[in-house]
């Protein structure tokens, strides 16, 4: 670590030790990192955001620390979200523009900077468990994609996308390369225990971790057990294993505490859970509107908390939008090691936030998906603005060869605005134009837009468009009927 690094920590701990609760024997270091992630959990799932569930551990965490109220995803589904975290990157900017099928030619590049590779630089101990969902795993000879270790992680048990055939005795996690063939139990619980022994292994006495456990729960296909379906008896039977799904990540949550607890490492240990996009289950994203896929608050607005025992005051509740891609950066702050494309970055350090002071955000949040419609979204101050390019031609889900000039000349035709903070389920639209500065709202989406095109990667590779092809609005409906409205 040279001099320069040396004094950037400094300082950062010197406003952490005066703005923050101190702990006994203050050593000011390096905090070890948790990142929680769940797979297709809803905005009003846990229990500490209004919902059914039993989460205890979870809200126990809010409790601690932060919960955020306008915490968002960096896409509305799987691939993209995650590349948008491990970056710091608007994901269509790194081109990762959908979730990722089996031996798929798009990945996240060997050239985009993780977390990880930022964290390892300063002598961190990087493990991941659970889904990957950014290129293949293990290794194909003929797409030669990154691995895990190849982006940051020295340690990873994981798998490609979901978990094989559900939830239960998975059979397709890979273990540092390897496939491990069929285990036993449900996978919440295995990556777990897996990090428990990780970290039971590792000296972290020495050095500080970075653990990213990706959950595959409570993504389909599901299963949960018996004992915990039970507990949710007069709800009908979907419902009754989805939030038993959830139960039971919020007890591996609860595994990984007590294992901290017993070795001492809670104290000094920075904790983020977090979704990555939101819900399939109709009833897990209200009030919002949408769901998972949709650019609507409901595909992208997700649980957020953040929490460092004797760092972070308790029992906050913050409004400020914040996002996935949020942190990285503020990773980089944390570890005083700056990115060195720090240019690129899209996501902005919430160290302001956890010091109690406001938080200056230099690129609005926005988020793109080509699949759905509205196509694309931005956050601007209390409201938010939408624009829909009128396609009237069909679509496969994965992303296939014609998607790819689609998405590059794709242009903005329809725009609409609503104010979240008076209208929270988007059921008043307003046109921008009648708003002081509509008109300049809309250029900023446009500009944002022709950015994502301009930059994204061309993938020249994809497979071609077979199978079944829908129109934008039929791959999913915005106010679907049934599971739970």
């Amino acid at each position: 670590m040279n001099y320069l690094k040396i004094c950037f920590i400094g300082c950062i701990s010197a406003s952490l030790s005066c703005a923050l609760p101190k702990k006994p024997d203050d050593s000011l270091s390096l905090p070890n990192i948790i990142i929680f992630l769940a797979d297709d959990l809803g905005y009003s799932d846990l229990g500490c955001y209004g919902g059914i569930a039993n989460t205890p551990t979870i809200n126990r965490l809010a409790e601690n620390g932060i919960r955020f109220t306008n915490f968002y995803a960096a896409a509305p589904n799987c691939s993209p979200s995650r590349a948008g975290m491990i970056t710091g990157r608007f994901p269509s900017k790194v081109g990762v523009y959908n979730y990722l099928p089996e031996n798929h030619p798009m990945h996240l590049k060997a050239e985009e900077i993780t977390i990880a590779e930022i964290v390892k630089e300063q002598g961190y101990h990087t493990g991941h468990f659970g889904k990957w969902h950014l290129g293949c795993l293990p290794q194909n000879e003929t797409l030669e994609q990154p691995q895990p270790i190849d982006q940051g992680f020295d340690y990873s048990l994981g798998t490609a996308n979901n978990a094989h055939p559900s939830h239960l005795n998975p059979v397709n996690f890979v273990r540092n390369g390897v496939k491990v063939g069929e285990l036993k139990g449900y996978s919440c619980d295995i990556i777990t225990e897996e990090a428990i022994q990780w970290l039971d292994e590792i000296e972290t006495e020495s050095a500080p971790f970075l653990l990213y456990i990706a959950f595959h729960e409570p993504h389909k296909k599901v299963a949960s057990p018996p004992t915990l379906v039970a507990n949710y008896s007069g709800h009908p039977k979907q419902d009754a294993e989805y939030l038993a799904n959830v139960e039971n990540m919020d007890q591996a949550v609860g595994k990984l505490l007590d294992a901290l607890d017993s070795m001492q490492l809670n104290d000094n240990t920075l904790i983020l859970f977090a979704s990555d996009n939101g819900s399939y289950r109709n009833g897990s994203n209200a009030p919002l509107l949408g769901g998972k896929s949709f650019v609507y608050e409901g595909g992208i607005r997700v649980p957020g908390i953040l929490s460092w025992n004797g760092r972070i005051h308790k029992e906050q509740i913050i409004d400020e939008p914040v996002s996935l891609i949020d942190i990285l950066p503020t990773i980089c702050d944390l570890v005083g090691n700056n990115h060195p494309k720090e240019q690129l970055l899209d996501g902005t350090s919430l160290l302001p936030l956890i010091l109690n002071k406001p938080l200056q955000r230099t690129k609005n949040l926005s988020w793109f998906f080509y699949r759905t419609t509205p196509e694309i979204a931005m956050r601007i101050g209390n409201f938010v603005i939408l624009g829909s390019d009128r396609d009237s031609t069909r679509h496969t889900h994965p992303m296939t060869e014609p998607d790819m000039d689609h998405l590059k000349n794709l242009t903005l035709e329809d725009f609409v605005m609503y104010d979240l903070e008076r209208d929270i389920g988007q059921s008043f639209s307003i046109d921008p134009l009648t708003l002081t500065n509509g008109g300049v709202y809309q250029e900023e989406l446009m500009n944002r837009l022709k950015e994502i095109q301009s930059t994204g990667p061309y993938w020249d590779s994809l497979p071609p468009a077979v199978g079944v092809k829908k129109l934008k609005s039929e791959w999913r409906q915005l106010k679907p009927k049934g599971f739970s409205n």
